[in-house]
């Protein structure tokens, strides 16, 4: 799979921000059939830096009402990315 088929998007929540100023972590939205391997190897081409390491988590899916109706929203995969010590992503710095 090509880089950015992997790595779908660029997770900026509270929590998520707090992490990267105090622990360096970044979080991103992946495609759920990518390994550990394959998005360090996305997030080091894309962003060209040095992962240290990944934890990843597939955060599963909420059913959901609209009136009478429900359906359930998709199952996706959260990776949290540390890298490198003096290491930065500069186009989440900007978020």
């Amino acid at each position: 799979m090509e880089p950015r088929q992997i790595v779908k998007q660029i997770l900026a929540t509270e929590k998520s921000t707090i992490a990267r100023e105090t622990e360096g972590k970044y979080a991103f939205a992946v495609d759920r059939r990518a390994n550990k391997n394959q998005i360090k190897m996305a997030i080091e081409k894309l962003f060209r830096v040095h992962v240290e390491s990944i934890n990843t988590v597939v955060m599963p899916g909420k059913i959901k009402r609209l009136g009478r109706f429900s359906g359930k929203t998709p199952t996706w995969k959260k990776a949290i990315i540390k890298l490198a010590k003096g290491e930065q992503i500069a186009e989440m710095e900007n978020l």
